[in-house]
């Protein structure tokens, strides 16, 4: 008796979203609630007065009985007023409610360190955010409507029935424990086909993001057969398993018309029998059998309501998968902001690694001085990237201390530190937009002087000037409209910008032609003067004037010194710069 009493994981599910909901939009909901009471109230009382009805104008014959027909009309009205009443408030709570859910999933999201991007697609994330919002809403609507109008008018239109005819509403009575024992096996059918009708949703949102992002590649390797297959099999599996969905929820119509068919065959055979030969007045049956069919409908919808919940859940509890999502990389409590400070980087005895476990830096101890230019070089996977990621907090070391100017920014505020910080990657992103918001997004506030300085000083206002439309020419999807190298530097346009004493460069000029390349390389040195600067180079030519190299491998300084020094200590700095020379 006590498991049945017991909440499953869909009654709290359901229990969470209600009274989160419920207690942010109590105004509309109450209004809709109301209206709903107002309706389910009016249609109880169509059935009830066509017993007066029938019997004054069928019975006794009287005519002049019009107050009767402008009650049924009153009734009518008042439940259309009700019924708008009740659309109109749900439908702004339900796009109030779908804002909220987005903006809570994406704030979280936001929120999330670097790792979580890489655990889950991207695709995944987009059709969640829009998909899951929609699921709560459909939910709440679905519980509203179901547990206070349909409810409530159906037990209003029983009320009528059983104090009208309280021996023939048995035999209506009946078709109910039948009816949910048929859903019941229609259920548990819908579950597995909603979670797998979700994943082709994120399927085809993925194979839009491939085709859209790598078209270049798509169509350099003819590849447009294989992703049109990739997309056609999605969208086939998310036809099917929706018609799969619209023939378990149908299935519910034949149960419910073939067993209302019968109880309201049954009914008017009795009917006619207490009539004829029972007594009973026309009208108490007329109003009996009114209630009857006018009950048909909300019974059918709640017995329904079981598996379009089930359906809708599957999207809320993705939603709140998500929400409740630990954070990867969380502000400390107590958190505060960074002192103000020269910009000085140090890491004690730092060691990481990433979710493999595998070490990616050991023991590491390092030292970038303020106004100083640090160059990183070494291998592939020696933890040159690591070690900017780690200063800018996109991940916490497995042990020792980042700190800035002496503070740990492990206590830090993560505003604070990235504050200090102007980063160029050497995979450029630029949002969509125009070339002076892409470099403006730098530093808040910026005037279209001080942008246009930056530009000039990352040698980018001359092909700006050149364009069409200058400074307002639209860069397109991630800068698709503009050249590898113009992009990389705007990036760096942003970065100088910014005007931060920290400057980090992960192959910023990977994507410059030799000329932009030492048109940059006089700039930096400029932009670099005063500020703490870690370039990363694969490029060992771009390297020469930094203050200190630093040779990684295997997560370990190897050797360090300035370009002369390591070329003549014949290590292995030498032996990748003679390397690079020879190809």
């Amino acid at each position: 008796m006590l498991r049945f009493f017991r909440p499953t994981q869909n009654h709290l599910l359901i229990w969470r979203l209600v009274r989160e909901s419920f207690r942010k939009h109590a105004f509309g909901y109450g209004i809709a609630i109301i209206a709903m009471l107002v309706t389910a109230a009016m249609t109880a009382s169509s059935a009830l007065i066509m017993k007066h009805i029938t019997d004054e104008f069928v019975i006794g014959k009287d005519i002049y009985q019009v107050y009767l027909i402008a009650g049924v009309a009153a009734i009518f009205i008042i439940k259309g007023i009700a019924t708008f009443v009740q659309s109109f408030y749900l439908s702004r709570v339900g796009n109030a409610i779908i804002a909220e859910r987005q903006r809570i999933i994406y704030d979280r999201i936001l929120a999330q360190g670097i790792s979580f991007y890489h655990s889950i697609p991207s695709s995944d994330l987009i059709t969640r955010v829009t998909h899951n919002a929609q699921a709560a809403r459909a939910v709440l609507d679905l519980v509203v409507t179901s547990f206070v109008r349909d409810l409530f008018t159906l037990l209003g239109l029983i009320a009528v029935m059983v104090f009208q005819q309280p021996v023939l509403s048995l035999v209506a009575f009946v078709v109910g424990p039948i009816a949910i024992f048929g859903i019941n096996i229609i259920l548990r059918k819908v579950r597995k086909i909603m979670e797998a009708e979700f994943l082709s949703l994120a399927q085809i949102v993925q194979v839009m993001q491939e085709t859209t992002v790598g078209v270049r590649i798509v169509k350099s390797f003819n590849l447009e057969q294989l992703m049109r297959g990739r997309m056609h099999k999605a969208v086939s599996d998310v036809e099917k398993r929706a018609n799969s969905i619209a023939a378990l929820e149908a299935g519910t119509s034949p149960i419910m018309e073939t067993l209302a068919g019968l109880a309201i065959a049954g009914v008017v055979l009795a009917s006619g029998y207490l009539v004829i030969q029972g007594g009973q007045t026309p009208g108490a049956i007329m109003a009996f059998i009114t209630a009857l069919l006018l009950a048909y409908e909300p019974a059918k919808r709640l017995a329904r309501v079981r598996v379009s919940l089930e359906a809708g859940l599957i999207g809320v509890r993705m939603m709140y998968e998500l929400s409740d999502r630990p954070l990867t990389l969380a502000e400390r409590p107590g958190a505060e902001a960074l002192v103000p400070g020269t910009g000085k980087i140090e890491l004690k005895d730092v060691s990481f690694s990433y979710a493999d476990g595998e070490p990616v830096l050991r023991d590491l101890d390092l030292v970038f001085p303020h106004g100083k230019m640090t160059a990183l070089v070494g291998p592939s996977g020696s933890g040159k990237s690591t070690i900017m990621n780690l200063i800018m907090r996109m991940y916490d070391p497995d042990s020792g201390q980042v700190l800035f100017d002496g503070q740990d920014i492990a206590h830090a505020t993560l505003h604070s530190v990235r504050d200090r910080i102007a980063y160029v990657s050497q995979d450029t992103f630029l949002f969509s937009g125009t070339i002076m918001h892409n470099i403006q997004l730098g530093r808040e506030g910026a005037s279209d002087d001080e942008v246009i300085e930056a530009a000039k000083a990352a040698n980018a206002h001359d092909f700006i000037m050149g364009l069409k439309h200058g400074y307002d020419t639209q860069v397109g999807e991630n800068g698709a409209l503009l050249s590898g190298g113009q992009k990389q530097r705007l990036s760096i346009a942003r970065a100088i910008l910014r005007d931060a004493n920290v400057l980090l460069l992960d192959e910023a000029t990977s994507a410059l032609d030799a000329e932009s390349e030492a048109l940059f390389r006089e700039a930096l040195e400029k932009l670099s003067a005063g500020r703490t600067t870690i370039a990363i180079a694969h490029r060992l030519s771009t390297v020469h004037q930094a203050d200190n190299i630093v040779v990684m491998q295997d997560g370990k300084v190897a050797e360090q010194g300035r370009h002369g020094d390591l070329i003549e200590a014949e290590g292995l700095y030498r032996r990748l710069y003679e390397f690079q020379l020879m190809r």
